[in-house]
């Protein structure tokens, strides 16, 4: 899979980041209206025979054995809105959080900064504004949106 767009999603904004070829094009947080609205659009655009397929990876909710919240509902929800926005929603990738972290760090009990660290290592480092490396610009959920697409685009 060459190019992967991939979500974090959240109760109000999710985190989002689109790999090709192993490299960051583009990442961000936005907005879930917004981002579910791209979504229709890009889905859209992949369509059609000119561009290249994109593959849609969403980062899935995981049960823990504990009550969930109403916060954990929404994002459930989102989740699902998201995947049926998608132009092929039966070909939607869902993964779970803790497959992210047992693929990319080799172990379900690694916590966010050890996954920013394998990206990085993975990737390569965020540099500087002046000298901008791989993962530059990538912040806050959109490296949980990383991971996802980096094990999804492995």
């Amino acid at each position: 899979m060459s190019r992967v767009l991939a979500i974090d999603p959240g109760t109000t904004q999710s985190g989002w980041a689109l790999l090709e070829g192993g490299r960051v094009i583009e990442s961000g947080t936005s907005p879930n209206a917004h981002l579910l609205e791209r979504l229709r659009v890009v889905g859209a655009y992949v369509r059609c025979d000119l561009h290249p397929a994109v593959t849609l990876a969403v980062e899935r909710f995981e049960a823990r054995g504990m009550p969930i919240g109403d916060d954990s509902i929404q994002t459930i929800l989102w989740t699902g809105r998201f995947v049926q926005a998608w132009h092929t929603p039966d070909e939607v990738v869902m993964v779970k959080r803790s497959a992210v972290k047992l693929a990319l760090c080799g172990t379900s009990r690694a916590k966010d900064p050890n996954v920013r660290q394998a990206l990085i290592d993975r990737i390569g480092p965020p540099g500087t504004k002046k000298a901008p490396g791989p993962t530059y610009g990538v912040t806050s959920h959109a490296w949980a949106a990383l991971a996802v697409a980096a094990v999804v685009a492995a």
